[in-house]
């Protein structure tokens, strides 16, 4: 297995979007209805192009194809597609507030074989190296395991409305960044590993925000 990773480019959004129905669809199954994850595709999970514009969104390739994709961000939205309302684009303060991690989804076929965790790494980097000691997410059911082996604590599970009566779980998490952007030495911030939901998903590296990634 050749995994390389790039910055996205506007040009990956209807590739992007594909994965991460794919991903939504493939590996929380375990974990939500599919009424639920219908729901969250219209808004919860989904491409963020400010992340894009940003340039802290990544996609995982293997010989062209983008098995993979996740980011962070210096910005206040937690989770959620250009089709999510109530954002907020405001720049973060790196000295009292805490990066973003985004928007993780990988294709099916390519679950469980590191790819989450090597976005992970990157993304954690690229905050530490921004000036930021802390990051948080808000993590799918699926995703709890990936996030919490990265030392990410998590808090009281969170409801979220996706219309048609229908509600998803997440569960907020944490971890606090150490040594310098160079280190890879990372530990988890206070708090507990919190319950199913994730702000990272199952512990797989699959779907955005479902198995190993922020909701979005």
């Amino acid at each position: 297995m050749s995994i390389s990773l790039r910055k996205a480019t506007l040009d990956d959004v209807p590739a992007l979007q594909s994965l991460i129905a794919r991903s939504a669809r493939g590996l929380s199954t375990a974990a939500y209805r599919p009424a639920q994850v219908e729901g969250a595709l219209r808004g919860a999970f989904g491409v963020d192009t400010q992340l894009v514009n940003d340039q802290t969104y990544f996609v995982a390739e293997e010989n062209g194809a983008i098995v993979g994709c996740g980011g962070w961000s210096f910005r206040s939205t937690l989770f959620g597609s250009d089709a999510r309302g109530g954002r907020d684009s405001s720049l973060l303060d790196p000295k009292s507030q805490a990066a973003k991690i985004r928007a993780f989804f990988v294709d099916p076929s390519w679950a469980r074989r590191g790819i989450g965790t090597r976005l992970l790494e990157r993304c954690e980097h690229e905050a530490r190296a921004r000036g930021f000691s802390e990051v948080e997410l808000m993590a799918t059911l699926p995703g709890v395991k990936l996030y919490a082996a990265r030392g990410y604590a998590g808090s009281e599970m969170v409801r979220y409305e996706v219309g048609a009566g229908e509600s998803i779980e997440f569960i907020p998490m944490r971890k606090t960044l150490t040594g310098s952007a160079g280190e890879a030495g990372l530990t988890g911030a206070a708090g507990s590993t919190g319950a199913a939901g994730s702000t990272g998903a199952t512990g797989s590296t699959g779907a955005a925000g479902v198995t190993g990634s922020g909701a979005g």
